[in-house]
C-alpha cells in the first residue's frame, strides 16, 4: 500500500496534517495525489479523440496531424495539431511514410550482355582530351519531373 492511500484510508479517524509528518511526506503532495486520482476516475475518452482514431484507420494509417485535423473539422470536432499529436502520439498511432521515388534505368537482372569496356585494349592515355567517357544524371525539377543529364 502506498503511504498516499494509507492516508486517504485513515483520514477518517486522523488529520491528514498529521499523518503527512509521520509518513515522510508533505501534504501538498497528498491533495496533489488525490486530485489526479479525481481526475483519472471522471475522465473520459473525449468525441474527437475516437473520432480521430477511427478516421486514422479509414484512411490507412496515411492521415498525419494536419489531414486528420482538416477531416475532424469537417466532423465538427474543432482541435488543434498539438492536442492531435499527443492523443496520437499517446495511442501510438503514427503516419507512414511514403518512399521517395528515385527513377529505375538500369536492369542488372535481363540476362544480357553488359556492354563491353572499349578502352581495355587501347594504350593508357598520355596527355588530356584523349579518352571521354560520359555518365547519366538524374535531376528532380521544381515540379517533381527528372531531367536526365
Amino acid at each position: 500500500m502506498s503511504r498516499y492511500r494509507f492516508i486517504a484510508a485513515e483520514r477518517g479517524h486522523y488529520p491528514v496534517r498529521r499523518l503527512c509528518p509521520v509518513l515522510g511526506v508533505p501534504a501538498s503532495g497528498y491533495y496533489a495525489w488525490q486530485t489526479g486520482q479525481q481526475r483519472a476516475v471522471d475522465q473520459q475518452t473525449p468525441a474527437w479523440e475516437t473520432a480521430s482514431v477511427k478516421t486514422f484507420g479509414v484512411h490507412q494509417r496515411r492521415y498525419g496531424t494536419r489531414r486528420l485535423q482538416v477531416a475532424l473539422r469537417q466532423n465538427g470536432y474543432a482541435v488543434g495539431r498539438q492536442r492531435l499529436r499527443t492523443a496520437m502520439r499517446r495511442r501510438g498511432l503514427q503516419a507512414l511514410q511514403p518512399k521517395a521515388y528515385t527513377p529505375r534505368t538500369t536492369d542488372s537482372t535481363h540476362g544480357l550482355r553488359c556492354a563491353p569496356n572499349r578502352l581495355l585494349d587501347q594504350p593508357k592515355p598520355t596527355r588530356a582530351n584523349q579518352v571521354w567517357v560520359s555518365d547519366i544524371t538524374y535531376l528532380l525539377l521544381a515540379n517533381g519531373d527528372w531531367a536526365y543529364l
